[in-house]
């Protein structure tokens, strides 16, 4: 996997989620922002969904965690910026209670947040 193709491939579907985020329904623009999105989210999970399924399964199971792998796509944040709500929710008996499993970009990585911080738990 090429670590540079994978961030820049990233960073533009977090912007175009972000870019669908700010439009409301009734926006003439928000039907084909959307249709770029999910073309975008096809692409990514074609071209990077098998190297980083099998790295969200290793990271699943060093986290002893029995949630389900979902698509990549589905860790994305909504913007480039942190939130604590991005990501997906996770069970692990590694940390205690619920943490949040996030795809994040610069450089592309999985992180993973809870009341206490974060931790990285994978890079490209």
């Amino acid at each position: 996997m090429n670590a540079a193709a994978l961030n820049t491939a990233l960073v533009a579907l977090i912007e175009k989620k972000a870019e669908l985020q700010e439009l409301t329904y009734d926006d003439s623009r928000y039907d084909d922002v959307e249709e770029a999105l999910h073309d975008l989210e096809d692409d990514f999970n074609d071209d990077y969904g098998p190297d980083l399924e099998a790295a969200l399964e290793k990271v699943h199971a060093e986290l002893k965690s029995d949630t389900d792998v979902l698509l990549p796509t589905a860790y994305l944040p909504a913007a480039l910026t942190p939130r604590k709500e991005d990501g997906v929710w996770i069970d692990s008996e590694k940390y205690p209670g619920r943490v949040r499993l996030v795809l994040r970009p610069n450089p592309a990585r999985f992180i993973l947040t809870m009341s206490k911080g974060e931790v990285e738990v994978w890079t490209a």
